[in-house]
């Protein structure tokens, strides 16, 4: 089995929902949790972030720790949520991701974690 990152991504200058279509993707999103939380061993974790303006960049350059707001990608496209799924192969992350989109009206991608080095 291998974990799955599906990150949910925002575009700026698209269309804001209005708050009753916004509250009835988050409860969109909420059956398909409750419905991917119900299959054993599949759900790792998820969750929505605030928007990128409130993002802080972390780097250390000789010696010292700089901060700057964020975020570290200056661009109009930014993750504004992400699952992390532990499913078989990549058909089955694709499977869900299109689910995934269709419950929160965005686009998802989906990307597998690195393998662990063999010790």
């Amino acid at each position: 089995m291998t974990q799955y990152l599906l990150s949910v991504h925002n575009v700026d200058g698209e269309r804001v929902l209005p708050p009753e279509e916004q509250k009835k993707m988050f409860e969109t999103v909420g059956v398909f949790n409750a419905e991917v939380q119900a299959t054993p061993g599949v759900w790792v974790f998820g969750g929505g972030l605030q928007p990128h303006t409130t993002a802080t960049v972390v780097s250390r350059r000789d010696g010292e720790v700089l901060m700057t707001d964020g975020p570290f990608i200056e661009g109009k496209e930014h993750i504004g949520g992400f699952w992390i799924f532990e499913l078989p192969d990549l058909d089955a992350a694709l499977a869900l991701a299109a689910k995934a989109s269709a419950a929160c009206a965005a686009p998802v991608e989906v990307r597998p974690f690195q393998e662990a080095p063999a010790s």
